[in-house]
């Protein structure tokens, strides 16, 4: 029977005064006299509720004055109207009313004449605090659903909002390389930044690692970093020189490319590419793919709010499909 506490838990939240709703309380006056069969047992009912001494102390008194001065269903809804005024402090006995009379189930101690309307009061009881024990959980579960949408709408937009000002950091950052004039310092805070990017966009899986030889050799090989798309693992190369990146420069990370199986290729460049470098990556897709971007159409990419995963895939679909690696998506 706790599932029937949801609606009068909820009650005082609906109204401030009247906790029992008038259809209730009149049933309840009309079934509670006629569960017990003396006034001295029907004000037990209300004590056992856990209902105040103070609630019927004068009619106790009373009723040691007059016998006759109160009867039952008298009795019972002066007791029921005050809980129900009392706010609050009266939410067990009201809660607890409600379970006893719901849980009633031996009416031998009824008047015989009393039986069969108790047994029917008491089945209506039930009934009436299932139709609105329904409605109230529907109403809570209705409020749970809707507060737990606005907490993930809110988480989202925190998300979104750190986001977007990671990803202008990361704009003012490139910005700023444009007057770094060391090459070596420009081009290891560019990996720096753009492995930042691919971790707030969710495809990063290393960042910048170098490989060192088994024999002494020392380092031996270094990757700018590796981003996942699709499931597929890009090395990328991240280059940022004042002409654009040659024959030379691209031919030394197809090499790794070709050495490590399956793995597929990205290159960024701050400049551009030459023609050579460019046919050079062609000619690699007949065993690797691999594509080509332009450091400059990241950030308008950035600053136009577009999704980057979604533009490298476009990238890599045309290096796949059309052996172009060096196809720029509109934007």
């Amino acid at each position: 029977m706790l599932r029937l506490f949801y609606y009068f838990g909820r009650c005082s939240e609906l109204d401030s005064a009247y906790h029992y709703p008038p259809e209730l309380f009149e049933l309840l006056v009309e079934t509670v006299p006629r569960l017990v069969r003396s006034k001295k047992a029907l004000l037990d009912f209300f004590k056992g509720a856990g209902v105040s001494a103070s609630v019927t102390t004068d009619i106790e008194k009373r009723l040691n004055e007059d016998r006759n001065c109160l009867n039952k269903y008298e009795i019972t809804r002066l007791v029921l109207t005050r809980i129900n005024e009392a706010g609050d402090p009266a939410l067990f006995p009201r809660r607890e009313i409600i379970r006893r009379v719901t849980c009633f189930e031996d009416f031998t101690c009824c008047y015989e004449n009393d039986r069969l309307p108790a047994e029917g009061l008491v089945a209506r009881v039930r009934q009436l605090v299932n139709v609105k024990d329904s409605f109230t959980r529907m109403n809570i579960e209705r409020q749970a659903e809707r507060q737990q949408r606005i907490k993930e709408q809110e988480t989202k937009q925190k998300e979104f909002e750190h986001k977007q000002a990671a990803i202008a950091s990361i704009r003012s950052d490139i910005g700023a390389l444009y007057n770094e004039i060391d090459p070596h310092r420009r081009g290891k805070a560019l990996e720096s930044v753009l492995n930042r990017l691919f971790k707030i966009e969710g495809i990063l899986i290393r960042e910048a690692f170098t490989l060192i030889g088994d024999e002494g050799e020392g380092v031996i090989e270094q990757v700018d970093g590796a981003i996942d798309i699709d499931g597929e693992v890009y090395l990328v190369e991240m280059k940022w020189l004042k002409s654009p990146l040659g024959k030379s420069e691209v031919a030394e990370h197809l090499v790794r490319l070709f050495n490590r199986g399956a793995a597929r290729g990205i290159f960024i460049a701050a400049n551009g590419y030459t023609a050579p470098a460019i046919s050079q990556c062609k000619d690699a897709l007949h065993h690797k793919v691999v594509f080509l971007c332009e450091m400059r159409r990241i950030q308008l990419l950035l600053e136009q709010g577009k999704n980057l995963r979604d533009y490298l895939r476009r990238k890599a679909q045309a290096a796949i499909s059309d052996r172009d690696p060096s196809f720029e998506p509109p934007l």
